[in-house]
C-alpha cells in the first residue's frame, strides 16, 4: 500500500500523532466482544464506555509491548489546544496475549467528544525490556512521540484509530 493511501496517513494520524512507520505486529482492538476497530470507522461513544480487548498478534511471551490510546482532537478538531488527550496506557503486555496481561499505568477513560468528529488512536510500541515505562503526570497535552522517546520505545509497531462524535438522543436509537 502506498504511503498516500494508507488510512493512517489519510486520517492524519501519521503526522498529527506519530511518524510514518512500517507495521511489524498485528493488533486487534474490539469493543463489547463484537465491535472491531477499523481505521477511520465511526463508533458511538455509548459503545466504547468500557475498555476494549486489545490483542497483540506478534512477538512471543518474552517480548513486551506498550499500548497508548489518545485523542489528538481535544477539546475540538478545529482548535485542538489540549491535544493529545491521553485515554489509556498499558505496559508490559506479553507478545501473543492481550492488554489484560499487561500493567495498566493510566486507567481507561471513555471517549466523550463534545465538539466535532474526534479521532481516537491506539498505538502499540515494542519495549526493549520490562518495567521500563513510566506514566506521564497529566492526560492533557500528552505527546505520543515524546512519550515514546522518553521511554526508549522506538517507532510504533502497530496503530489503528476510530472516529467518534457526540451522540444525540436520536442517534442512540
Amino acid at each position: 500500500m502506498s504511503r498516500l493511501s494508507d488510512p493512517l496517513t489519510v486520517g492524519r494520524v501519521i503526522g498529527d500523532v506519530i511518524d510514518y512507520f512500517i507495521p511489524t505486529v498485528k493488533m486487534t482492538v474490539t469493543y463489547n466482544s463484537n465491535k472491531q476497530v477499523y481505521n477511520g470507522h465511526e463508533l458511538f461513544p455509548s459503545s466504547v464506555t468500557s475498555k476494549p480487548r486489545v490483542e497483540v498478534h506478534g512477538g512471543d511471551m518474552r517480548s513486551f509491548f506498550t499500548l497508548v490510546m489518545t485523542d489528538p482532537d481535544a477539546p475540538g478538531p478545529s482548535d485542538p489546544y489540549l491535544k493529545e488527550r491521553l485515554h489509556w496506557i498499558v505496559t508490559d503486555i506479553p507478545g501473543t496475549t492481550d492488554a489484560t496481561f499487561g500493567r495498566e499505568e493510566v486507567n481507561y477513560e471513555m471517549p466523550r467528544p463534545n465538539i466535532g468528529i474526534h479521532r481516537f488512536v491506539f498505538v502499540l510500541f515494542k519495549q526493549k525490556r520490562r518495567q521500563a515505562v513510566s506514566a506521564p503526570c497529566s492526560r492533557d497535552r500528552f505527546d505520543t512521540r515524546r512519550f515514546a522517546e522518553e521511554n526508549d520505545l522506538g517507532p510504533p509497531v502497530a496503530a489503528v484509530f476510530f472516529n467518534a462524535q457526540r451522540e444525540t438522543a436520536a442517534r442512540r436509537r
